[in-house]
Parts: structure tokens; C-alpha cells; sequence
């Protein structure tokens, strides 16, 4: 970790920076370092990485709030147990049973409850995780590998949380029904609230012997590689849903859900709205003026387009079609081509000469002649 550079002094930014701050000097360093307009360049290719890597964590608000806090050691999958699901067995809990802790017997509903069955099934909670893709591979769609730390059933004693050759056995201190009914006085009187069985665990059944590997809770916790089919044209933000890989039920009920929320990096020549892109194109001061064709990078591919004469800057083309592949859908949006012309610089004594006389005949009105002096300034400028 001594070997890396301060994620913040990477791309530039103060710590205070705003998330759109972050992004413009992201998409800014990463098209300096891009590795297409630098092949075989390793340097800026480790540059690019980095920048890459930085913006990776300082983009999504937990990782950055990690890091601010802890460090390298709070963003390193080394330390720590992941980000995905509850702590320790968190997952288990069930928001019921703090609510009958509470206002159970006391007549605000928890009654029902009170009689409810113990060891019905239960469906398990749900877990998250983040999945960081290109601009590219949220166009085309992905299939991403995702760690997530989740409690699975036991497989040494089956889920039942006893040691082999023991069992369980009906809990003496609530009989069975997970829950006791305690009496307490106060200043009204006698007043009769219902609690979670401390013995048992609300569960109405006691183990004669633990299970070693679980100590008897019947789920472990297990670190897990699920592979994530993300669909083409999901956007940054979205969440991808993996039905039944979340935590694991008890008392036989289903396994939760995973949900993987999606990170899509920004790109230093595409920028997204909506299903549409939008890309800035440079062209010549000779080709708005004759009209050119000239090829334009789309997320499907390069295609020619050919720029009328008299194209002013900041002239939008729309290329229909060609924009992101909606989700579950084989329609795309559109692409949107603004033209930038870039004026000449560092110009010759011959073709400053040859602007001076395209200069005169202006007040001429004489088209043809003007064209003629194009058709030059084509010659000498390209």
C-alpha cells in the first residue's frame, strides 16, 4: 500500500471536492492517459489505470467515506469482510419481534404475534453488493463476478444446529411458544408485557449439543462468488436483482435476494443521456467550409457522415439509431454529433496571404471566387 498515491492527489481534486468535480477531472485524465491515443506507451498506461482506480472509490459514497476514514485499509478487500450483508448474524433479525419487545401486550397489535408460531418459516434478509463496469460494457452488457459474504445453511448439521447424533428439545422456559408473558408492576397497576424467550431465542426449541461449526445457530457465514448477468444498456445507479442468493432462510423458508447496485465509469469521448450519446467532433476551417466526410465514433461502431459546406460550430447531427440498446429491448437511442471547428494556428506567411485574399473577395459577394480560394486553403492547409 506504501507504493500508492493518494487517491484525491491522483486525479487532482480537493477532499472536498463535489461528486460532479470528480467526475470532470476523471474524464479529463483519463482522456489524456487513454491508451488508444498512446499505444504501447506503458506509462500511460499505468497512469490510466490509476486513474481509473481512484475514481473507482472516490465515486461511490461508501467507498469514498472509507477511505476519507480509514485509509487504503478501509477500500482493501483484504481487511474487513466485505461489503455485502449484515454483520455478524444481524441478518437473522427479524423487526417484529423488537416491535413485540416493546408494545407487545400492551395492545398496539402485538398480540398476534404472541401467538404466532416460533418455527414457521422465515424468509431470509437481503444482502447488497457494487459491480464497477465501463461506459462500453453498461452498453453492451456484461457478466461481472461479485464477492458477497452471506450465511448460508450449515452443512455439518444440516441447518438444525445440533451436533450429529443429538437433536433438540422443547424449551422448559416457555414451552415451546418462543415467547413469555412477564408481569411488572407500576403506578397503573399490574401490567402484563409478552418478550422473546432469552433461553431459547424466540425459537421454542433448545439443542442438547451445539453444533461445532455454527455454535448451534444452524447458518455459517460463507464467502461467495456469484456471477452477475448484467443486462445491455442498464444505467450507473441501477441494481441488478439475483433472486434467492441473499441470506439464507430459517426454519426452511426461502433465501433472500441479492442486489448488486451498478457503477458505470464515465467515458472520456461518449457522454450518456438517457439512451442517447452525445459526442463533440472536431473538423477543419476547410472542411465546414467545402463540406467534408468524415468518420464518427458511435457505440455501435464508426460510420462515415458527410458535413454539408457552410457547417458553423456547434452544429448538431443526429445519427438515428445509433445511440444505447434499451434494456430487455432491441430498440437503441440516438447519437448527437456537436461540431467544433478548430481554427488554424501557427500559420505560414503563404496562407495568412491566401485568409487576406479570401478576406477581400467577402465584400465582393462573389461565391465561385471565394470557393476558389477554399479549394486553395484545402491544398495548403491539410
Amino acid at each position: 500500500m506504501a507504493d500508492k498515491r493518494d487517491y484525491y492527489e491522483v486525479l487532482g481534486v480537493s477532499k472536498s471536492a463535489s461528486e460532479d468535480e470528480i467526475k470532470k477531472a476523471f474524464r479529463k485524465l483519463a482522456k489524456q492517459y487513454h491508451p488508444d491515443l498512446h499505444p504501447g506507451d506503458k506509462d500511460a498506461e499505468e497512469k490510466f489505470k490509476e486513474v481509473n482506480e481512484a475514481y473507482e472509490i472516490l465515486s461511490n459514497p461508501d467507498k469514498k467515506a472509507k477511505y476519507d476514514q480509514f485509509g487504503f485499509a478501509g477500500v482493501d478487500p483484504n481487511y474487513g469482510a466485505g461489503a455485502a450483508g449484515a454483520g455478524g448474524f444481524g441478518g437473522f433479525a427479524d423487526m417484529g419481534d423488537i416491535f413485540d419487545s416493546i408494545f407487545g401486550g400492551f395492545g398496539f397489535g402485538g398480540g398476534s404475534r404472541a401467538s404466532s408460531n416460533p418455527n414457521a418459516p422465515r424468509r431470509g434478509a437481503d444482502i447488497r453488493a457494487n459491480a464497477n463496469i465501463d461506459f462500453m460494457e453498461a452498453c453492451k452488457g456484461k457478466t461481472v463476478k461479485v464477492r458477497v459474504n452471506k450465511t448460508v445453511q450449515c452443512d455439518e448439521c444440516h441447518g438444525t444446529g445440533a451436533a450429529a447424533g443429538s437433536g433438540t428439545k422443547t424449551c422448559p422456559e416457555c414451552n415451546g411458544k418462543g415467547q413469555k408473558v412477564i408481569t411488572q408492576q407500576s403506578l397503573f397497576g399490574s401490567v402484563r408485557q409478552v418478550v422473546t424467550c432469552n433461553r431459547c431465542g424466540g425459537k421454542g426449541k433448545i439443542v442438547d449439543t451445539p453444533c461445532r461449526k455454527c455454535n448451534g445457530q444452524g447458518m455459517v457465514k460463507k464467502a461467495v462468488d456469484l456471477d452477475v448477468d448484467i443486462p445491455a444498456g442498464i444505467a450507473d445507479g441501477q441494481m441488478v436483482r439475483l433472486a434467492g442468493q441473499g441470506n439464507c432462510g430459517t426454519n426452511g423458508g426461502p433465501s433472500g435476494d441479492l442486489l448488486v447496485s451498478i457503477n458505470v465509469r464515465p467515458d472520456p469521448i461518449f457522454e450518456r443521456d438517457g439512451y442517447d450519446v452525445w459526442t463533440e467532433i472536431p473538423i477543419t476551417y476547410t472542411q465546414a467550409a467545402l463540406g467534408d466526410e468524415i468518420t464518427i465514433p458511435t457505440v455501435e461502431g464508426k460510420v462515415t457522415y458527410t458535413v454539408p459546406e457552410g457547417t458553423q460550430t456547434g452544429t448538431v447531427f443526429r445519427l438515428r439509431g445509433k445511440g444505447i440498446q434499451k434494456v430487455h429491448s432491441t430498440s437503441h437511442g440516438d447519437h448527437y454529433v456537436r461540431v467544433i471547428i478548430e481554427v488554424p494556428r501557427n500559420l505560414s506567411k503563404e496562407q495568412k496571404n491566401i485568409l487576406k485574399e479570401y478576406e477581400k473577395t467577402l465584400t465582393e459577394k462573389n461565391y465561385a471566387k471565394r470557393k476558389s480560394f477554399f479549394e486553395k486553403l484545402k491544398d495548403k492547409f491539410s
